[in-house]
């Protein structure tokens, strides 16, 4: 990988995620970034491409949580200091991935890389999400009540992991693939699923 572009993306690029929630701070990013290389590996696709749309992925949360996947898009293709390694045409490869990599986005994305990011994003640790969707709760709902986040637990759970969900996952035998049969399992089993929102819930407002 070229140390030069490294350096830009480690010191300019990562450090903008420490203002995001917990669930997309510097952690996840840099978990995104290892999967992506991890995976381009095995594709034999260019590892620099997957390096930076890794960790651009979520930049638009600056400004939308929404539209991030757009707007993070948009970062990526208006960042002049990319054309220093970059030719127009692999940034807009680039930048399409970054808008593909969402877990609802309803087509497939357009290229490998599109997958690669999409994949790597999804890091599918049922503890981490179980976690990380209590976070998210809590930081983004005006309630102190304890089963309005357990609610919005199983809403979340239910919509996106569950059997039905809209969570797709783009390399068979991956171990997203054996995650996710894992936490399926665990959402099925609402009483286990109530005992690790008990724990992470105290968790956090024991940090609060």
């Amino acid at each position: 990988m070229d140390q030069e572009l490294k350096d830009y993306i480690e010191t300019i690029i990562i450090p903008k995620y420490s203002a995001f929630d917990k669930g997309h701070g510097i952690d996840h990013v840099r978990t995104v970034i290892e999967e992506s290389v991890k995976l381009a590996k095995v594709c034999g696709a260019n590892l620099d491409y997957a390096y930076v749309i890794a960790a651009y992925h979520d930049l638009g949360l600056c400004k939308s949580r929404e539209l991030h996947h757009i707007i993070s898009g948009e970062i990526l293709e208006a960042d002049n200091r990319l054309r220093q390694w970059f030719s127009p045409d692999i940034i807009k490869i680039m930048k399409e991935a970054v808008e593909d990599h969402r877990a609802s986005a309803k087509k497939t994305p357009r290229s490998i890389y599109g997958k690669i990011v999409a994949e790597a994003d999804r890091d599918i640790v049922p503890m981490k999400i179980i976690k990380r969707t209590i976070q998210y709760s809590i930081a983004n709902t005006d309630s102190i009540d304890k089963e309005v986040h357990w609610n919005n637990l199983l809403r979340h759970m239910d919509e996106k992991y569950a059997e039905g969900g809209y969570m797709k996952l783009w390399f068979e035998n991956s171990k997203n693939a054996l995650q996710l049969n894992e936490l399926r399992r665990i959402i099925a089993d609402k009483k286990l699923l109530r005992q690790f929102f008990e724990k992470f819930y105290n968790e956090e407002l024991v940090n609060i």
